[in-house]
């Protein structure tokens, strides 16, 4: 008799600004149940550095499992280790590159490939703006390849109140998309002021 495993993410943060993004969805997944598997860049830890009082250490025991960005025979670069799926939060230019044009320089890129061609769902927080014709390609060859850029847009129309807000919402969005259910995700209940009409 086989136990039924939990919901199993790989979580990639790569150097672009943004890491809240995908601390907040590391936190979001240990509440909801999910078992994650961490990856950071070397520049993602230098973000890190200026955008948060995390040190590295706490930054990694966030995730169930972490990875070095050079092991490539990490559990995460084959496509028979079972996983649900993988989310880049947040996604710079260059990982967002590298992923279209399946570069595997690194675990993270490697691992985002793997998740491409094991038609698993693989979610892009990609920040970057004003995009180049680069960047739109690049979102195109992934979006053809059954991956889904999501730029973390805030949704105003739930009235966010802080930038924690709109951080918690974004990174709750990107799970609820990727199949994990999060209690802390807004939803939209329609119009108030059409309903009372």
């Amino acid at each position: 008799m086989t136990t039924a495993r939990r919901f199993r993410l790989v979580v990639g943060i790569s150097g672009a600004t943004g890491i809240a993004l995908g601390v907040r969805a590391l936190e979001l997944a240990r509440t909801a149940g999910a078992e994650t598997h961490l990856v950071v860049t070397r520049p993602a830890d230098r973000t890190r550095a200026y955008e948060t009082d995390l040190t590295a250490r706490q930054l990694r025991a966030l995730a169930d499992f972490t990875h070095a960005i050079d092991n490539i025979g990490a559990a995460i670069a084959s496509g028979s280790f079972e996983i649900d799926a993988m989310l880049v939060a947040p996604c710079s230019a260059h990982t967002l590159s590298a992923i279209a044009y399946g570069t595997g320089d690194n675990l993270l890129t490697r691992a985002a490939d793997v998740t491409l061609k094991e038609r698993r769902r693989l979610v892009l927080l990609m920040r970057e703006t004003p995009l180049t014709l680069a960047h739109l390609r690049a979102m195109t060859m992934v979006t053809e390849m059954g991956g889904v850029v999501m730029p973390p847009l805030p949704a105003f129309y739930l009235r966010p109140q802080s930038v924690d807000d709109i951080v918690t919402h974004t990174a709750a969005r990107a799970l609820d998309f990727l199949g994990i259910k999060v209690t802390e995700l807004a939803r939209w209940q329609g119009d108030p002021v059409l309903a009372e009409a």
